[in-house]
């Protein structure tokens, strides 16, 4: 038996009948989230009772927490519920498994809030309409294809082809403007390509990290690896025919605004110039490593996490690792099995909370429910999206009365600290040297935190493993002395030292009207008008810009959607407008600036007891990260307003 569902492509795919018998459908439920599931049975039954027993019955979510699926629901609840479910699908079923028809407002509204545990707010419900694609309309495509002559007058380069170079070119074609895209690597995916070290794997949930456009039936983790990240970018290049428009391996040096003809001249590697009539970078933020100078000389292999020696062969070596944030958090788990000895040298400690499934693999029945049961993949998308969205910055804010703010900035921050502690705590119940070592003495989520299954601690535990709280002094020959004075023995020096973060748009050379460089023009303090434009930078937009990574919650992704969105917007009104120029008016740039840095600065990621945190530059001011809601930021992106513009 095989069925369609239409034209919308959330109602479910085809299946064959072995996939729906009786049998199948128990094996199924047995591995899904009970919530999402009993929201796909309300699009899937026909009968307002049953409906109303699902919203208003005793089977359901006692609560929502980032990444808790089934939402606190007791083992019997949960199996009680699968019941009741199995017979709800399997009369779908025998109906023919009709597409459901549309569901409205007032009922949409009130499964949210039933699946939430909570009034969701009104602000959020059209974002969040518009991110779940119910109708199966991707509002975030462009409006419309231009007048294909209008378009071809107005050519445009993207440096970068990771997730939002990808991004963009997909948006730009469907709106119908030239484009070439300049990838310095030899393939898709930014990030996803060029770090390929040992435990490489995402720390947002899969099923919210792909594109809102793009099905996340097909994961076979829940926090997939590297190598599968990167094959999705690829499937998803080459569905959208992306790949004849890429000039691979091959870097863009700068680019040069001619007032004059309202053009930008791009300046490749090769010593070829591009002209285009816009630019848009994706270069990403964590694109050059950091690799910190430090004196004497190692004779063995050396290289950054993001540069991995794949022929260097680690079984029996004693490997030192240089820094221990998210990377080498990573890192050190996948590699405890292969080397002689393993020494990490940490400067600082890193908070972490649990999740059991960080490195789980996603069940046969779980992507059985995504691909076949109507809006399930949807559902369960905005439930693994929505305790992440925005509820972070609760604990990010300063109370400037609550003291000691040396541990914890807030009474939901200290909340935190004691959660995260506890779980930290309770992994190191026998050993207080390396509890001491572990045990951060900052505020918890001012840098970093981290997903955390124990494969971590188990590490540390290790016999041949050992935690260096210290910094690197000097290299020698054969190891590394760290900063206590302390000779550490190596065959193999790795360093995971991140990204040079604060140093936007490296090593680019943008230069706008009157000759103006903007790396030069921002100094130590980068911004740009919503993380996107410049004055006297015409037609040139940044994705993943100043002020815009997110580290309270949501996925670049949904950002990245956004941006693109509103420089297409931008691109469009040019076009539409016969316009030459278009940049944002100084006031707003000001004014966008400065309210960033008033918020940023009553923050946790500013706070002055953090030590060594990549959110800062220098001077211990943030301008790296967000500091609004994901639903702001969304308001503000969704419609260009040409008030806020210089055009010509």
């Amino acid at each position: 038996m095989q069925r369609n569902h239409g034209r919308n492509p959330h109602a479910g795919a085809p299946f064959t009948a072995d996939e729906m018998d009786d049998a199948a459908i128990a094996r199924a439920l047995e591995d899904v989230s009970v919530p999402t599931l009993l929201l796909s049975c309300v699009h899937m039954t026909d009968d307002p009772a049953v409906v109303e027993e699902i919203l208003s019955g005793p089977l359901r979510p006692q609560g929502l927490f980032l990444n808790e699926v089934q939402g606190f629901m007791s083992p019997e609840d949960q199996a009680a519920a699968r019941a009741f479910a199995a017979g709800i699908v399997r009369d779908w079923r025998d109906r023919g498994c009709p597409e459901p028809e549309p569901v409205g407002p007032v009922l949409l509204k009130r499964m949210m809030d039933w699946i939430t545990c909570e009034d969701v707010g009104a602000e959020y419900v059209p974002m969040l309409l518009e991110e779940m694609e119910l109708d199966g309309t991707d509002a975030r495509a462009a409006a419309r294809p231009l007048d294909p002559a209008t378009a071809a007058a107005l050519p445009v380069v993207v440096i970068g082809c990771g997730m939002s170079g990808l991004l963009a070119a997909i948006r730009l074609q469907e709106a119908g403007f030239p484009y070439t895209v300049v990838e310095k690597n030899d393939g898709v995916g930014g990030t996803w390509w060029e770090n390929t070290y040992p435990g490489a794997r995402v720390d947002v949930g899969n099923h919210f990290y792909c594109y809102s456009f793009e099905g996340s039936d097909h994961w076979t983790e829940y926090f997939a690896r590297q190598p599968e990240l990167q094959a999705y970018f690829q499937r998803v290049l080459e569905k959208y025919d992306v790949g004849r428009h890429v000039r691979w391996g091959t870097e863009v040096t700068g680019a040069t605004w001619d007032d004059a003809s309202g053009t930008w001249a791009v300046h490749l590697g090769t010593g070829e110039t591009l002209t285009a009539r816009a630019v848009i970078s994706a270069v990403g933020m964590l694109s050059r490593p950091a690799l910190p100078a430090v004196p004497g000389e190692f004779e063995g292999p050396s290289f950054h996490t993001a540069r991995w020696d794949h022929e260097v062969d680690l079984a029996g070596k004693d490997v030192v690792m240089v820094g221990a944030g998210a990377t080498g958090f990573q890192v050190a788990p996948a590699i405890a099995d292969e080397v002689g000895s393993l020494t990490v040298i940490q400067r600082s400690a890193q908070w972490m909370f649990p999740n059991p499934n960080y490195h789980g693999e996603v069940g046969p029945g779980v992507r059985w429910a995504l691909r076949h049961l109507p809006f399930y993949a949807r559902w369960y998308r905005f439930l693994i999206f929505y305790p992440g969205c925005d509820t972070g910055l609760v604990a990010a804010k300063v109370d400037p009365a609550w003291a000691p703010q040396e541990t914890s900035v807030s009474e939901a921050n200290d909340l935190a600290r004691m959660m995260f502690a506890d779980w930290i705590t309770s992994q190191v119940p026998d050993d207080p040297e390396l509890l001491a070592k572990v045990l951060p003495d900052y505020p918890p989520t001012g840098k970093r935190t981290l997903q955390d299954n124990g494969s971590w601690l188990r590490t540390l535990q290790r016999e041949h493993v050992e935690l260096v709280r210290a910094g690197v002094e000097r290299l020698e020959p054969g190891g590394v002395v760290d900063s206590d004075g302390t000779f550490h023995r190596a065959d193999v020096l790795v360093w995971a030292t991140g990204f040079r973060a604060n140093e936007f748009l490296l090593p680019l050379r943008i230069t706008g009207r009157d000759g103006v460089d903007l790396r030069e023009h921002w100094g130590t303090r980068p911004r740009a008008y919503l993380g996107m434009t410049v004055p006297g930078f015409p037609n040139f937009f940044c994705l993943y810009g100043p002020g815009t990574n997110l580290a309270s919650g949501g996925s670049l992704i949904i950002n990245s959607e956004m941006e693109v969105r509103y420089v297409v917007q931008c691109l469009t009104a040019l076009a539409d407008g016969a316009l030459t120029a278009l940049e944002p008016r100084q006031e707003k740039y000001d004014e966008w600036y400065e309210r960033c840095q008033a918020e940023l600065r009553q923050t946790v990621w500013a706070s002055p007891h953090i030590e060594h945190n990549y959110y800062t530059n220098d001077a211990g001011e943030v301008h790296v990260l967000s500091p609004w809601r994901i639903v702001d930021f969304w308001a503000w992106t969704r419609t260009v307003d040409l008030a806020d513009f210089e055009v010509r």
